[in-house]
């Protein structure tokens, strides 16, 4: 027997392949339509819902479009009424001016050679009169201010060296002559006794003075009066406070 023979006699499904395709189609076309038929309402509720949102949103932009045109035309109007204002602003201006004549039939009628001296409009005159009256016044209480505050007085502090005629001079006594020397814008300060030479000694002495009032030169005038202590007076030191 040869192989195909035997192939024959054999219980075999060769065309197993196209009856798995056919059974496959088969289920296919038995569940396809069911599914398409659910997505095409599926499908349309969506388009239905979508459709109703686009006719909401419609009536509220027309709404909208509405508003807009109302509140356009009523811009229109105002606008209209400005232009025509401008005719109308002139005679509220023109009221001051026409009430100034009233005012100059009042004046003629109490005194007609005063005619030219009236300033119907107002002037600029008093307003500079009345800014000049008040710096003057400015300046009056700036100066009423200044002058009670106390004024400065220069002074000046001194040292002076008053030297005796020999080392037997009362140091002491001379001393005392010096600050007897007494007036207005003096006064005496630390003195000391500094050696010079041979046993004699020289008397510092310090002091501050007014300067308007009191100067070195009157100074040692005074201090030179007491001869018989005093033989010369020296200024040591000068210095402004």
């Amino acid at each position: 027997m040869s192989g195909l023979q035997c192939l024959a006699s054999e219980n075999i499904w060769f065309d197993k392949h196209r009856y798995d395709e056919a059974e496959t189609r088969f289920y296919e076309g038995v569940n396809g339509p069911s599914t398409q038929s659910s997505s095409h309402a599926g499908g349309d509720q969506e388009l239905v819902s979508r459709m109703k949102s686009m006719e909401l949103e419609n009536q509220a932009l027309h709404k909208v479009v509405t508003d807009l045109r109302a509140a356009m035309q009523k811009l229109e109007s105002r606008v209209a009424v400005l232009e025509k204002s401008p005719s109308a602003a002139p005679s509220a201006k023109a009221v001051p001016v026409q009430a100034a004549p009233v005012k100059q039939a009042k004046v003629e009628n109490g005194n007609d050679d005063d005619d030219d001296d009236i300033d119907l409009f107002g002037s600029d005159d008093d307003d500079d009169g009345e800014a000049e009256r008040l710096k003057q016044e400015r300046i009056e209480a700036y100066a009423a201010k200044k002058s009670k505050k106390p004024a400065l007085i220069a002074k000046s502090s001194i040292l002076l060296d008053v030297k005796p005629w020999d080392d037997e001079t009362d140091m002491a006594k001379l001393e005392e002559c010096v600050r007897s020397v007494q007036m207005d814008g003096l006064l005496w300060g630390a003195s000391k006794l500094v050696p010079v030479g041979y046993g004699i000694k020289k008397l510092q002495i310090n002091c501050v003075v007014e300067d308007d009032k009191v100067g070195t030169d009157i100074l040692e005038e005074e201090i030179t009066k007491f001869e018989d202590f005093v033989q010369s007076v020296d200024v040591a030191a000068f210095n402004k406070i």
